[in-house]
Formats: C-alpha cells, structure tokens, sequence
C-alpha cells in the first residue's frame, strides 16, 4: 500500500510544489499588492506568526464539523433505511429530498438564524443539510444493487424482509454508502464554516470574516489552506475506516475508488 501511494502521490505533489513556484515568481515578477494577492511565502509566514492564535479556532471548527458530520451522516442513513423498507414512503418523499438540495444554504442561514437563534442548533442544522443528502441517496443507491439472485435465494430459504435486509442488502451497500460519506467529509467541513458566518465566538469562519474585513489577504489564505487541508485528512480518516471495515471488497473496486 505503501509503495502504491508513493508511486501515485508524487505526481500531485510535484503539481501542487509547481503551481506554489509560479505563484510565488508571478508575485514577486508583477509587484502585486499583498493585500491584493500574497505570496505563499508570506502566507506561510503568517500562518506560523498566528498559529497560538488560530488554534483555537481551529479546535472549534474541527469539534463543530465531527459533530455535525456525525448527525448528517446518522439522519442521512436513517431516512434511506426507512425509504427503502417502506416503498411508498420513498415515492413520496424522495422528490422533497431532491428539493432540499436547491435551497441556497447562504440564503437558509439568515432564516436559521431568525428561527432558532444565534446558539449550536443553527449551526446543525446547516452542516446536516450539506452531509445528509449525499449519504441518503449513496445508501439507496446501494440497497437497490444487490442482486436479485440472491434476494430471490434467501425468499425461497424463508428468510424475511427484514432478514434480507440486514444480512444481504446492508452489507452489500456499504461500498456505496461510504461513497456518500466521502462526499459528505469534503462537505462537512464547509458547511462548518459556514456555519459559523452564522455568530460564532471561535472558528475558522470567524477567523476568516475577521480577516477580509480588515484586508488581511494572507489570513484569508491560510483559512482557507486550513479548510482544504482539514477536508483532507477528513477524506484520509473516511477511505481508512472503509478499507478497515470492508475487508472483503474486491481488490479491483478498492484500486478504482
């Protein structure tokens, strides 16, 4: 596994190390302003220079997306459990849940705030919307391509719906519905910050409004190599986990995802 990554990683590395080059010569070639665009040299400077500073915001962020990440993922399983056992109820609410992907989270939030205050719950609220729908439809997606051969077998053996379901349907969807979750890992982290646009004390979000309000273009920068950052080592933690939990997932599928 090790080699394997060595093998694939260099090559994004070698990118990103290019694109930190050319963005550091063209700053320093055309003289732009670091209030207009600083160059990673000085972001990184700066990240060290407020790093005593930042942790605390970044330890609030971290703990807003675990938790919301967790409620999202939770309800999003829950409602593609029930959606699948009870047909009709999918029929009938599967469109309402296409539907919730086109509200503007930026637009819902100022309502959340109305709604439920300025304290945690608006905040939930906001991550959940962003982590739930990937899960739900990933984990439906996944109940549906188990074979009918073998839905048919376990009938004929007596085995019950439920039965089906959790020892045949349930285990064959988990590649997908960890699927849903990578996605909802990317998104997690976001939907925090976000969130915490919404009167946070500590966070990133706070960190990051505080800084454009005063033209502190570098400290924008380094939330957001922070948020990209934590999304990645949310996305590590996830595909860890599922190749942990799905140990009999074929080699194939494992190198393609």
């Amino acid at each position: 596994m090790r080699s394997r990554f060595l093998a694939r990683g260099w090559r994004p590395a070698v990118v990103i190390i290019l694109l930190f080059i050319i963005w550091e010569a063209a700053v320093k070639v055309a003289d732009i302003p670091a209030w207009l665009l600083p160059a990673p040299s000085r972001i990184a400077g700066e990240a060290a220079a407020v790093w005593p500073a930042f942790q605390g915001h970044l330890a609030s962020t971290v703990s807003l997306t675990l938790l919301g990440f967790l409620i999202g993922c939770s309800i999003g399983l829950l409602v593609a459990v029930g959606l699948h056992l009870i047909p009709v109820l999918r029929e009938s609410v599967y469109p309402l849940l296409i539907l919730s992907q086109n509200i503007p989270i930026i637009v819902l939030a100022p309502l959340l705030v109305v709604w439920f205050g300025f304290g945690l719950m608006p905040k939930m609220i906001v991550i959940t919307l962003v982590c739930f729908f990937p899960v739900a439809v990933a984990a439906l997606d996944g109940f549906r391509q188990t074979g009918d051969e073998l839905k048919h077998y376990m009938q004929m053996a007596g085995a019950s719906k439920m039965q089906i379901f959790r020892k045949l349907e349930w285990p064959h969807s988990l590649p997908s519905i960890f699927s849903g979750v990578k996605i909802s890992a990317t998104y997690s982290v976001m939907g925090a910050v976000i969130s915490e646009w919404l009167g946070a004390k500590q966070g990133i979000g706070v960190f990051m409004t505080l800084a454009s309000s005063s033209f502190r273009t570098d400290r924008v920068f380094v939330a957001i190599f922070a948020i990209m950052l934590l999304s990645l080592i949310f996305f590590a933690l996830i595909i860890g986990l599922e190749k942990f939990l799905i140990k009999w997932r074929p080699k194939g599928d494992e190198n393609s995802g």
